[in-house]
């Protein structure tokens, strides 16, 4: 699944690459971003469920987790920053 990236889902890719990012482990992954909740979860639902970020710990059965990215939100980064 693949939606398209706005400049929120950009500015909260980067902030995960940043390492400023952690989500909870669930089967619907809220995204905090330092330390605050993200104030549009269903974009950082859609980041999750597309490939983009992911727990950077999965053996973590609950609670937050560092957010890392993935070798899509990695490929969307370096395209924006290519532009």
């Amino acid at each position: 699944m693949s939606f398209e990236l706005s400049h929120r889902a950009m500015a909260m890719l980067r902030a995960v690459d940043a390492h400023r990012a952690q989500m909870s482990c669930s089967c619907e992954p809220d995204l905090f971003i330092d330390g605050f909740a993200c104030c549009d979860q269903m974009t950082a639902h859609a980041l999750a469920h597309s490939g983009y970020i992911k727990p950077a710990d999965v053996s973590v059965a609950t609670g937050r987790v560092p957010a890392e990215l993935t070798e899509a939100g990695r490929a969307a980064i370096a395209v924006t920053a290519a532009a």
